[in-house]
């Protein structure tokens, strides 16, 4: 009879194990179901989020059927569970379990913001201010507080920040951003100072800094950095004034509606070089490495003059007499096409990249 009813109870529990086992083999099985989603999926994982919070939040989300067979999952295979904090991107048909592995493998959904070369502080502001699903600190803070914020407290902003595309996630901040840009700039201004060439007028690299803003405000043709970089710094070296437009107009600020004129020339700010000696106190926009590169190595020809040309090029001159023939030809009598910046290539694509 004992023997009976210990073979009984074994057939039982046996039983149980075994159906206990399809069951969660069964429920684990569902983890491989495509997920169906009208559009792609954001999911943000909190910092410091638990295991077992992440799945009732796929579950909530209508993600997995049930979070019960993530979590069983989580406890058989702990060392495939270890999901880390961001925001993840799911799309249409994928299952739950490549989810869990996107989380695992930390394959955090990245947007970008682009600060173009020759932008100003305050476009580059606007573009952070543009820029999706990025907190937004800095947004009713004064530029002075920003620059104490990344550690430049005192410093005008202008120029201090490097024109690149930088990614970002759902994490991280406008100040973030801004911190990364001015470590570059400061990084790359370095780099360049180190190797500049000997007997160049400036004695900071942030006079260089300063240089290479007007550079790269001047020309938007790469190959003539360079040579407006030389005309430049002859003219410095030689005790004449710059006499560029783009200081003007930086230092017109709001009162620039598009164009110059003779008085504007003649009105004084720190910033026109029509009326001071040498750089003007800051830099009028954002620099890139290559218009650093040019202040810093311009070439060593004899021109001390240049005019657009209207193609987006300029006539470059070693003469006042060969500077008037020039302005005669190429501005008091444009072409119909005439153009400040070269035409944009045909094949250029522009805008955000993600992941």
């Amino acid at each position: 009879m004992l023997k009976k009813l210990i073979l009984t109870t074994m057939c039982a529990v046996f039983l149980l194990a075994a159906g206990t086992g399809l069951w969660a083999w069964q429920g684990l099985k569902t983890l491989e179901n495509p997920v169906t989603l009208a559009e792609p999926k954001l999911f943000h994982v909190p910092s410091g989020a638990a295991f077992s919070q992440v799945a009732r939040k796929m579950e909530a989300e209508d993600l997995v059927d049930r979070s019960l067979w993530l979590r069983l999952y989580g406890r058989l295979f702990p060392g495939r569970a270890g999901i880390k904090a961001g925001t993840y991107e799911f799309t249409d048909g994928m299952t739950p379990r490549a989810m869990l592995d996107a989380m695992v493998a930390g394959n955090i959904k990245h947007w970008s913001v682009q600060f173009i070369e020759g932008w100003t502080f305050q476009e580059m502001r606007e573009a952070l201010a543009r820029a999706s699903h990025l907190e937004q600190i800095t947004a009713n803070w004064t530029d002075a507080r920003i620059m104490a914020a990344v550690g430049a407290e005192g410093q005008h902003p202008e120029g201090l920040f490097f024109p690149d595309t930088y990614l970002y996630t759902g994490n991280e901040s406008d100040l973030d951003l801004l911190k990364r840009a001015y470590a570059m700039m400061e990084t790359v201004l370095a780099e360049e100072w180190a190797n500049r060439e000997e007997g160049l007028p400036y004695e900071t690299p942030y006079e260089a800094l300063i240089m290479a803003s007007i550079v790269e405000r001047e020309t938007g043709a790469p190959q003539e950095r360079d040579q407006v970089a030389g005309v430049f710094v002859r003219r410095l070296q030689k005790g004449m004034r710059l006499q560029t437009d783009p200081t003007v107009i930086y230092g017109m600020g709001d009162d620039y509606q598009g164009g110059i004129g003779y008085r504007d020339l003649r009105t004084y700010t720190p910033y026109n070089t029509y009326r001071i000696d040498g750089l003007p106190p800051t830099p009028i926009a954002l620099p890139g490495r290559e218009a650093i590169h040019a202040a810093l190595h311009p070439d060593d020809g004899d021109a001390l003059y240049f005019v657009a040309r209207g193609d987006g090029t300029h006539k470059f001159s070693r003469t006042l007499a060969e500077h008037q023939k020039a302005v005669r030809e190429y501005q008091l009598n444009r072409r119909e096409d005439y153009r400040s910046s070269p035409a944009p290539e045909k094949n250029s694509v522009s805008g955000e990249t993600s992941q």
